[in-house]
C-alpha cells in the first residue's frame, strides 16, 4: 500500500467561497476579453502558469491573517506555483470580477480584473474571512489589449505599500507574498516609447472583499458623454442581489437593525460615506496621495485599495500629483477629499431606486463635516492636543501647513520634530526657548534656489503668456479667468517665484526663522490650554508626547526607498524588500 501524502498548510487553507454562491457567475468555455453581461464574475478556466516562479518577498503579519507562517510557505516546494496562480490550491475557484468605473470624471464602461484572479475566501478561525486574490496571474475576458501580467518593479510597489499602510493603521487590502519568475513580458518603464523585457511577478493580495464603487456601476445606463454603458444595464434584480450580499455579509448591523429595505440601504450608504471620510482624513494626515482615484478603485468597505501610481509628499504642497498622466491635478493631494465625495455621488446614483435621492443627496451633505471632524481629530493628535478642543486649532492646523508650504518643510519630518517643542514656562523668551526646536524644523526646510524649482509654474508658456497678455488687453475677462482654481494657482505660484527670485539664501533663512518663532508661539500658548491647573502637569506632558509620537509616524513609504528596493530586486537582491517590511512592522505601529 502506497504511504498517504501530507497535505502543507497552503494545502489545508479552509475556502468558503461564498462570492461565487451568492452573486451571478459567467461560466463560458469563450477566451479572450469580452463583454460579460449578467454577471458579478467570470470563472478562469485555464491557469497561466509562470516560469520557474521563486518566492522573494513575504509579510508574516499579513500571512497570519491566514492563519500561517514563514515557514510554512518556505518549507512547502509547490508554495511559488499556489501563491502565484501557477497551480490550483485544493478548494480554490479561480475567477476574475466584473466591475464599471468613472475614470478621471468620464464614465468608461466596462473594466473589471483584467490582471488579477480571484482564488476564494478563506475562513481563518483567528481572523475571520479573506478574499484571496493574485495580481499579474495572467489573461482574463476584462484584460482588453492587455496581457494579465504586472512585472516586477509595480508588484513591490503594492506589496511595500499595501503593508506600509497597514503598519501605519491606515485601512488597506494586504499583500501576503511577492512571487518572481523567469517569464517575460515587454514594458516602457519610462514612457519613452523603448519597451524592454521585465520579469512577470505575482502579489498575492488579501482583503475581506475587493468589491468597489465601480461594481455597482456594471447596471448603469448609456452615459450621455461617454456614450457607454455598463454590461448589465438595467439589471436592477441583479443589483438588489449584489446590495444585499454586501449589506448582509459586511455590514450586519445595518442588516440587523432595519427591517425597512429603504431605510437599510440608506444607513448602508452613510456608513460607507462615514468609512471614506474617514480613510481620506487619514491618508491626508500622513501625507499620502492616491494616483488613480477612480470610482473603480474605490473600496466599499472604506480600504485603501490598488496601488498604481501613488506617493508620499516629502515637502509639503498641497498641489502634489503623484501620477504623471494627471495633467491637470484632478487627483492632486489637496483635491482627494472632493473627488472621494464625487465618487461616492456616482455610488448613489449607481444604486439607483435602492436610495431615495433627496436622502442620498442629505447624506452626501454630511461628507464635508464627516471628513473635517476626523481630520481635526488626527490633527490635534498630531499637535499633542488631547485634552481640549478649541476653535482656533483649525486655523492654527491651516495656518502649520500654509507655513510648511512657504519654505519647503518635510511634511513627515516636520511633525515629527514638533514633540521637541518645550512646554510653555511662565517667564520663558519664545524666541530662546523654542529657538533649538526650530532650528531643528529648518534644517529640513527648502532653500531658495529649491524652492524656486517648486514654484516654478506648471502650465504651458503659451497659455502661460496667452493669461498675461489678456490681464493688459481684457481686465475684465482676465478676472474671470483669474478666478478659476487652475489659472489661480499658477499665478499664486508666479507670485510666489517672484518674491524668491528677489530674495537670497540669508533673507530667506532669516524670514523662515522669525515665521517659524511666530507659529511656534501660538502653538505653545494652545498648549498652555491643555491643562487647566487640577491636572498633574507631567502627566499631561507625558501624554502628548506618547499621542504625538504614536500619531507621527517616523518613516513612510518614500519613492526612493521603495526605488531602492526595486533596483536592488532587479540585480537579484531581495533583501531589502524584506528589509522595508521588516522596518515598517517595527517603526510604525501606530494607531490613527
Amino acid at each position: 500500500m502506497e504511504p498517504c501524502s501530507v497535505s502543507t498548510a497552503l494545502e489545508r487553507l479552509p475556502f468558503n467561497n461564498t462570492a461565487l454562491r451568492r452573486l451571478p457567475v459567467e461560466d463560458s468555455e469563450e477566451t479572450g476579453s469580452r463583454t460579460v453581461p449578467a454577471a458579478c464574475f467570470s470563472r478562469i478556466r485555464a491557469l497561466q502558469p509562470l516560469v520557474r516562479p521563486t518566492v522573494v518577498a513575504q509579510s508574516p503579519s499579513a500571512l497570519s491573517l491566514l492563519d500561517l507562517t514563514e515557514q510554512d510557505v518556505l518549507s512547502d516546494p509547490l508554495s511559488p506555483e499556489y501563491l502565484s496562480g501557477s497551480r490550483l490550491l485544493p478548494g480554490s475557484e479561480p475567477a476574475a470580477h466584473c466591475y464599471s468605473g468613472h475614470q478621471f470624471g468620464l464614465f468608461a464602461g466596462q473594466l473589471g480584473d483584467g490582471a488579477v484572479v480571484y482564488l476564494g475566501e478563506v475562513e481563518s478561525g483567528t481572523h475571520g474571512r479573506w478574499e484571496i486574490q493574485v495580481k499579474g496571474a495572467g489573461v482574463t475576458p476584462y484584460s482588453r489589449d492587455g496581457d494579465g501580467r504586472k512585472v516586477l518593479r509595480s508588484s513591490i510597489r503594492e506589496f511595500l505599500c499595501s503593508e506600509a499602510m497597514a503598519a501605519l493603521g491606515i485601512p488597506s487590502t494586504r499583500a501576503a507574498s511577492l512571487v518572481t519568475s523567469d517569464l517575460y513580458v515587454n514594458r516602457d518603464p519610462l514612457n519613452s516609447g523603448r519597451r524592454v523585457p521585465e520579469r512577470c511577478s505575482v502579489v498575492l493580495r488579501l482583503a475581506p472583499s475587493f468589491i468597489r464603487f465601480g461594481s455597482f456601476e456594471i447596471f448603469q445606463g448609456r452615459d450621455d458623454f461617454s456614450g457607454l454603458q455598463g454590461p448589465s444595464a438595467g439589471r436592477h434584480d441583479i443589483r438588489a442581489q449584489l446590495l444585499d450580499y454586501v449589506i448582509e455579509t459586511f455590514y450586519p448591523c445595518v442588516q440587523q437593525t432595519h427591517g425597512n429595505r429603504k431605510e437599510r440601504n440608506l444607513a448602508f450608504f452613510r456608513e460607507v460615506m462615514v468609512r471614506t471620510a474617514k480613510l481620506v482624513a487619514q491618508w491626508q494626515c500622513v501625507g499620502f496621495c492616491h494616483g488613480v482615484l477612480n470610482t473603480d478603485n474605490m473600496s466599499i468597505l472604506g480600504l485603501t485599495l490598488d496601488y498604481g501610481p501613488f506617493g508620499f509628499m516629502d515637502r509639503f504642497d498641497p498641489d502634489f500629483v503623484c501620477n504623471a498622466s494627471d495633467k491637470r491635478g484632478r487627483y492632486s493631494y489637496q483635491a482627494q477629499p472632493f473627488v472621494c465625495r464625487w465618487n461616492l455621488a456616482r455610488l448613489a446614483e449607481a444604486l439607483g431606486s435602492e436610495l431615495e435621492a433627496a436622502q442620498a443627496g442629505a447624506v452626501l451633505d454630511e461628507f464635508t463635516l464627516t471628513y473635517e471632524a476626523f481630520y481635526l481629530g488626527i490633527m490635534r493628535k498630531k499637535l499633542g492636543l488631547v485634552r481640549r478642543e478649541e476653535l482656533e486649532d483649525s486655523e492654527l492646523v491651516s495656518d502649520l501647513l500654509r507655513l510648511m508650504h512657504n519654505t519647503g518643510a518635510d511634511f513627515t519630518n516636520t511633525f515629527r520634530l514638533l514633540s521637541r517643542v518645550p512646554w510653555p514656562e511662565e517667564g520663558d523668551s519664545e524666541g530662546a526657548t523654542a529657538g533649538p526646536a526650530v532650528d531643528l524644523i529648518l534644517q529640513q526646510c527648502a532653500s531658495v534656489e529649491e524652492l524656486k524649482v517648486a514654484n516654478k509654474p506648471t502650465m504651458e508658456d503659451r497659455e502661460l503668456a496667452m493669461i498675461l497678455s489678456m490681464a493688459q488687453t481684457n481686465p475684465v475677462m482676465f478676472g474671470m479667468v483669474a478666478d478659476t482654481p487652475g489659472v489661480s494657482q499658477q499665478l499664486e505660484r508666479m507670485g510666489r517665484l517672484k518674491g524668491l527670485l528677489e530674495t537670497d539664501q540669508g533673507e530667506l533663512k532669516e524670514k523662515q526663522r522669525e515665521d517659524w518663532i511666530r507659529w511656534v508661539s501660538r502653538y505653545r500658548r494652545r498648549l498652555a490650554m491643555e491643562c487647566d491647573g487640577t491636572t498633574d502637569l507631567s502627566l499631561v506632558k507625558k501624554e502628548r508626547l506618547s499621542v504625538m509620537n504614536s500619531t507621527n509616524p517616523r518613516v513612510v513609504l518614500r519613492n526612493y526607498i521603495a526605488q531602492n528596493s526595486i533596483q536592488a530586486a532587479e540585480k537579484g537582491d531581495f533583501s531589502e524588500v524584506g528589509r522595508t517590511i521588516k522596518v515598517f512592522s517595527f517603526f510604525c505601529k501606530i494607531s490613527m
